[in-house]
Order: structure tokens, then C-alpha cells, then sequence
């Protein structure tokens, strides 16, 4: 790596990584020529690739008329267009749309029209928003009140008023005899104790991710969870929020997870693939019936700079289009199969994958010690960073984290592009192959015939 001058920036560490220097499709170039295959799509954003040449051209005709115009000062008709796209591609009755600039200002904006239509409504004793332990929601303040992920959330306890949570639907760790359909409606069912423990009357909301991001590596919930989860949500008048910021945008291989399970929630938090990295663009989408009563007592008491901004939604708007266009939900969802048998595969030669799961394009597997128990890896042997680190000499990008409890249970997300094609898989597992080949050497872990 080309020696450089000490950086002003800081982000979670000290940990400096080579200069970019250009990207186009599935791969980006630093700036000493090494290429690197994006199999995490960044940070499961680049849904389209880089530097698609017609979202560029649509960005550069937009900087041409207006870059900034504010939104109490007037409309742009990039983000008319856009919101009139997103509402089509939602659900029925899901078509008011408020675009932020990312994911955890999507959650923010939802929970806070989520409280306003309670109070709006005559339900102000409606405050609590029940969550997932595992999860993550987003870095605000409001967003880390719902997230369950300790790492994070533990030193700002004391600025922040934490959320119920409950057990996020990890079947693939249980040992029980329970069908899968069983199991979904075992978890399914643990939102029901939880709201009649803290009062009906005080829960306002459930937020989950319909299959999960980083903080449970692509869970997938048993088909039953989702349904039941909407009917107790309706049994007691609570509002489902789900936040579909990893997996919106085609990345499961529908344009919404929900799709997947004809789930049709009241609010949706959108970003990442929404505007692919392209521009900072995020929005939450509402069902109508919770928009109109905050603006007849007064209007939603929220906002961002940035909100519509029509570069940004020019940006959007043409990724949409592509998505369409070059049929990506299609593409996610064969590559994603493809990608899924080959990672199941690898399990046959590394013992110490323990599982693969996800949907699509949203794919992850996580090492253990031990298939049968699913006991994590010692934490001391750091194996969610080593495994980066060897991919990443090796020219593949993949995303790691923890899922138990954040501080073992070593996860891998493996999310290419939309666009990717066989030959591009090929090259992942290829250079996955080695990586865990280089991490069983250095750690004394097993395969399978060597």
C-alpha cells in the first residue's frame, strides 16, 4: 500500500485501508492498479455496481438545472417523480413518501410519524417501540433506542430511552423438536407476551427486519413468523414498521422482502440500494391513513436539510429505472440461489461453517467450533476479522460481525452487486475458498480431506 501522510479523519478505528482510486461494475481499483471484486456491495449498498453510465448522465444533466433547492421553498421534479415511483412499488396504501439522506434518518422518521399519528389519534399513551435482540436499526440516537446490538448501544444508555426488545427468530440455532412452521410461530408469539407485559396500551409500534443485516447475518425467520407478526400487530392496534434499508431496493430478489411473504406493513424505512451509493438518499414510506391526521393537527414535526434534494432524487429515480430496466430483482434472485449452493458447498470442506442462510442477493454463513452445538469460535482468535483481512489481501471485499451479543459469533456477509454474473461468483468462491483455506492454517481449524 502506497505510504501516505497521517489522515485527519477518524472513523471506528485506527485501521487505515488503501486509496481509492476508481470503480466500475463489480470491482473497484486502488490507486497502486489493485482490483478488488466488491462482494459486500460496500456495505450492502451498490446494488447496480459503480458508476453506471446512465445514472452518471442523469446526474450530470441534473447538476446542469439545480443541485439545491429547499423543500419549504419549493418542489423539484425529481423528487415528485421519485416519490411517485417509490409509491408504486410499495404495497397497497403504502404511497406518502419522506426522503431522508440514509437508513438511520428512514427509522428516525418512521418512529416519529408512528408516535405523531398516535398522538394525533387520541392514543398519546402510545410510546413504545418494541424491537429485536439481535438487531440493528440505524446510529441516531432514536435508532439506537431500538437497536440490540450491545456494542453499540451500551455507552449511550444513560442519553437514551432503550426500547423492549425480544428474541430475534434465530431457529437455526435451536434444538428442540419443533417444525419450522412451529418455530415461527413460537417466535411470532413472544412479540404477543411482551406487549401484554408492558400494556397494549402503551406499545405503539413493532420494528423488524424482514430478513435481518448485519447484526444477525441474513437471518430468515420460518414462513410463519411474518404473518402471525402482522395479526398481532392488528389484534392490538400497533403499528408494524419494516425496515427494509439492506434488504429494499431488489437485494433479496423482490423489490421488498416483504413481498416474499405478501406482507404489507404501515410504515417502510428505505435506503442503501435505493439510491445504490450513488447519492446520499434515503425515505420512509407511509400508509396514507397515518399521514393525513398529523397534517390535520399540524403537520409532521420533522425534517432534514436535504430531504428531497433533486440531485439526490435524480440520482435515485435512475437507479430505480435501471433496476427495472436490466431485471435485477430477477438477477438477484438466480445469482442468489447459485451463490447459496456454492457457499452450502463450501460447508462439505470447512467443518467449521456452521450455517448459510439468506435470501437472494443478502447472504451470509457464519463459523463455529462445533456444527452440532453451533458453538461460536473463540472470541480471542478474532475470526470475523482475520477472514476479512485474508479476502481482502486477496482481492475480495466481504462484511463481518458478531451475532452474539456482538462480541462472538463470527458472521460473513457475501452481497455482490445486483449485476453480478456466474463468472463473477466463480471469482468469489474462489478467493472465499483460499481466504478460509489461509484462516483453518492460521488457526488450527479443520478440513475436510487436507
Amino acid at each position: 500500500m502506497t505510504a501516505r501522510e497521517p489522515s485527519h479523519l477518524f472513523y471506528q478505528s485506527r485501521l487505515r485501508r488503501p486509496l481509492v482510486d476508481r470503480a466500475e461494475g463489480v470491482y473497484i481499483w486502488d490507486v497502486d492498479g489493485k482490483r478488488y471484486l466488491d462482494g459486500s456491495s460496500g456495505a450492502m449498498v451498490a446494488n447496480i455496481g459503480h458508476s453506471n453510465a446512465r445514472v452518471l448522465e442523469t446526474m450530470r444533466r441534473q447538476m446542469e438545472k439545480a443541485t439545491f433547492a429547499y423543500r419549504l421553498h419549493f418542489e423539484n421534479e425529481p423528487a415528485e417523480r421519485l416519490a411517485a415511483k417509490t409509491a408504486s412499488l410499495m404495497p397497497e396504501g403504502i404511497d406518502r413518501v419522506f426522503f431522508v439522506s440514509g437508513g438511520s434518518e428512514a427509522v428516525e422518521s418512521a418512529i416519529k410519524l408512528a408516535r405523531q399519528y398516535a398522538v394525533a389519534t387520541g392514543q398519546d399513551s402510545r410510546w413504545k417501540v418494541i424491537s429485536r435482540m439481535p438487531s440493528y436499526h440505524g446510529s441516531t440516537l432514536g435508532a439506537l433506542a431500538v437497536t440490540g446490538y450491545d456494542p453499540l448501544t451500551a455507552p449511550f444508555l444513560p442519553m437514551m430511552r432503550e426500547m423492549p426488545k425480544i428474541a430475534a427468530p434465530r431457529a437455526y440455532l435451536d434444538r428442540d423438536n419443533l417444525s419450522p412452521h412451529e418455530r415461527g410461530l413460537k417466535y411470532a408469539d413472544l412479540l404477543r407476551d411482551k406487549i401484554l407485559e408492558e400494556g397494549a396500551e402503551t406499545v405503539l409500534a413493532f420494528i423488524m427486519e424482514p430478513v435481518g443485516g448485519a447484526s444477525t447475518g441474513a437471518l430468515v425467520a420460518p414462513d410463519s413468523y411474518y404473518g402471525r407478526i402482522r395479526e398481532i400487530c392488528d389484534e392490538f392496534g400497533i403499528l408494524l414498521i419494516y425496515d427494509e434499508v439492506m434488504t429494499g431496493a431488489g437485494r433479496t430478489g423482490r423489490f421488498l422482502a416483504a413481498e416474499h411473504w405478501g406482507i404489507t406493513p404501515d410504515l417502510i424505512a428505505l435506503s442503501k440500494g435505493f439510491a445504490a451509493g450513488y447519492a446520499p438518499l434515503g425515505a420512509m414510506v407511509a400508509h396514507n391513513r397515518l399521514v393525513e391526521p398529523v397534517l390535520d393537527a399540524g403537520g409532521f414535526q420533522h425534517g432534514y436539510t436535504y430531504a428531497g434534494n433533486p440531485l439526490a432524487c435524480a440520482a435515485g429515480l435512475a437507479v430505480l429505472e435501471e433496476i427495472e430496466r436490466e431485471d435485477l430483482c430477477g438477477n438477484a434472485e438466480r445469482m442468489g440461489s447459485a451463490l447459496k449452493e456454492r457457499l452450502e458447498l463450501l460447508m462439505k470442506r470447512f467443518p467449521f461453517i456452521g450455517d448459510v442462510r439468506g435470501k437472494g442477493l443478502l447472504l451470509a454463513f457464519e463459523l463455529v467450533s462445533d456444527r452440532e452445538t453451533m458453538t461460536p469460535l473463540p472470541a480471542a482468535q478474532n475470526a470475523y476479522l482475520k477472514l476479512v483481512d485474508e479476502a481482502y489481501s486477496r482481492g475480495l471485499i466481504i462484511y463481518s460481525r458478531r451475532t452474539r451479543g456482538g462480541r462472538e459469533g463470527d458472521h460473513f456477509m457475501v452481497c455482490p452487486p445486483l449485476i453480478v454474473t456466474r463468472e463473477h461468483l466463480d471469482e468469489i468462491v474462489d478467493k472465499l475458498t483460499d481466504s478460509l483455506a489461509a484462516l483453518a492454517a492460521s488457526l488450527g481449524l479443520p478440513q475436510e480431506g487436507y
